[in-house]
């Protein structure tokens, strides 16, 4: 483990530059290096093995959460660092609980059976809260013409009932698959209708196979950053 590492060594195993490797190290990603009487960093297989874990953590869950990881080990709260790999987890398995909620909403429309009422009707702040996302967002999916919620007569009050909400669910799920709320006002059009629903069925293909790609990712990710708790002395 202690065999010396060349930056370039490192850098030329994953096609990044030496600079990114040392950009690396100074955001805390990798541990310190020694150096040499004349300044030349001195790596080691510990901090391959640690650049290693911090790409596989950047595909599986974004470059924030990769490095809030890494930092978490570095200062010793590996608590710390698997609760965020376990909120990785938990949204992953958001995500799937979602996009089977809305395969089976568009199961029942293209049936051409209605959703059932909502038992309770949904304020924007309760709709937001439900999806996890601000209520400025759900404005913002109105202004796009993808919501339509009706307004409470006496207050004014927009009211989301069991169609919003699924409209809501969807137009949140293909946010999160990077669609433009373009493309998606024309698909919950389609939903709305009940007709055409080839663009949907793409759409949700697609989405199931980055669901598909992050899980792997994860598993990636995982076995490399136990391989670098291992390594580490």
């Amino acid at each position: 483990m202690n065999t010396p590492l060349r930056p370039a060594d490192l850098a030329r195993e994953h096609g990044i530059s030496t600079q990114a490797v040392r950009n690396y190290e100074h955001d805390g990603f990798l541990p310190p290096a020694a150096r040499t009487p004349s300044g030349y960093r001195i790596y080691t297989q510990v901090h391959a093995s640690a650049l290693r874990a911090f790409l596989a953590l950047v595909t599986a869950y974004g470059h924030t959460t990769a490095g809030g990881i890494m930092h978490a080990v570095h200062a010793g709260d590996v608590e710390r660092a698997l609760t965020l790999v376990d909120r990785g987890h938990e949204q992953l398995l958001r995500d799937r609980e979602t996009l089977n909620a809305v395969r089976k909403a568009i199961g029942h429309l293209t049936a051409g059976s209605a959703p059932e009422p909502a038992a309770t009707a949904w304020s924007i702040g309760e709709l937001a809260h439900h999806l996890g996302v601000t209520a400025a967002t759900v404005r913002a999916w109105e202004r796009a013409d993808i919501l339509v919620p009706e307004r409470d007569r006496a207050t004014g009050y927009r009211v989301y009932r069991a169609a919003d909400i699924r409209d809501a669910e969807l137009t949140h799920l293909l946010r999160r698959g990077g669609y433009p709320l373009d493309h998606i006002a024309t698909v919950v059009g389609q939903v709305r209708t009940a007709g055409g629903t080839e663009s949907l069925a793409e759409a949700l293909k697609s989405w199931q196979d980055r669901l598909t790609a992050r899980g792997l990712a994860m598993l990636d990710a995982a076995g490399r950053l136990g391989a670098y708790l291992n390594s580490r002395p």
